[in-house]
C-alpha cells in the first residue's frame, strides 16, 4: 500500500476557490435567458410611464399614441433588421434576443422635434411591460431615423 501525503498553502486553495467559483458564476451568467426582460429595461407598463421616459430625454410629445400595434421581431436577421438593430445596439438594446417575439409597437407624435417641417414620431418597442428598443424618425423627405437620445432639442 502506497500513501502519500502533501501540504496545502491555505492562500493557494482560497485562490483557486475563488477562481472556481468565478467560473460557475459566469457560466451561470452565459446560460442564462437573455430574452427575459432584466432589471435594467425601463418599465413601460402604463401610457404615462412610457410618456414619461420619453420626456425625461427631453422630448415634448402628444400624450396618446399615435399608434399601438402589436408587431413580431423576425426570427432571422434580413439587411433592413440588421441596420436597425446596429441602431438599437448603439443605444444599448439589441433585438436579437427577442427574435420571433410578439411586441407592442408604441409611436408618439414629437412636438419639440428641432427644425421639424413635417411630423416627427417616437417608436417605442416594449416586451412584457419593458422597453426593450426604439427610434426617433423625421417623415419629412431625406428625413432620418435616429436613436431615442435627442442630440440637439431647442427650447
Amino acid at each position: 500500500m502506497l500513501i502519500m501525503t502533501t501540504k496545502v498553502d491555505k492562500r493557494k486553495l482560497l485562490i483557486a476557490l475563488a477562481a472556481v467559483l468565478a467560473a460557475i458564476a459566469g457560466l451561470l451568467l452565459l446560460g442564462r435567458d437573455d430574452a427575459q426582460p432584466t432589471a435594467n429595461l425601463t418599465a413601460a407598463d402604463t401610457n404615462d410611464a412610457r410618456v414619461k421616459f420619453l420626456t425625461d430625454l427631453g422630448w415634448e410629445v402628444t400624450a396618446s399614441p399615435a399608434e399601438a400595434t402589436e408587431v413580431r421581431i423576425p426570427r432571422e436577421a434580413d439587411e433592413v433588421f440588421s441596420r436597425y438593430n446596429e441602431l438599437q445596439k448603439n443605444q444599448g438594446y439589441d433585438l436579437t434576443k427577442y427574435a420571433g417575439k410578439k411586441v407592442m409597437r408604441y409611436v408618439y407624435q414629437i412636438n419639440n422635434f428641432p427644425d421639424a417641417k413635417e411630423p416627427v414620431y417616437a417608436t417605442l418597442l416594449v416586451y412584457k411591460d419593458r422597453i426593450i428598443g426604439g427610434d426617433i424618425t423625421d417623415t419629412t423627405p431625406g428625413g432620418r431615423v435616429q436613436g431615442l437620445v435627442p442630440t440637439t432639442i431647442t427650447p
